[in-house]
């Protein structure tokens, strides 16, 4: 089996710019754990399920904090 065979076609992508919040809420109407985080035509990175719960709640960001870890 190749990886084209079970990947997601169908993916959102946020901007760093954008809160928490609305990541979170993007991963559940995708049904999905992460979202690639894009600026422009460039990928920068991902925000995961994970980054929401265990860093942002755990350091006390509210939903409206960035999806840009060093915000």
């Amino acid at each position: 089996m190749k990886i084209a065979e079970i990947m997601s076609s169908d993916v959102q992508l946020i901007t760093p710019d954008r809160p928490i919040q609305e990541a979170a809420r993007l991963m559940v109407s995708a049904d999905t754990g992460a979202l690639p985080v894009g600026d422009g035509e460039r990928l920068i990175g991902m925000v995961t399920d994970r980054d929401i719960t265990v860093r942002a709640v755990a350091e006390g960001r509210g939903g409206d904090a960035g999806t840009r870890g060093d915000e």
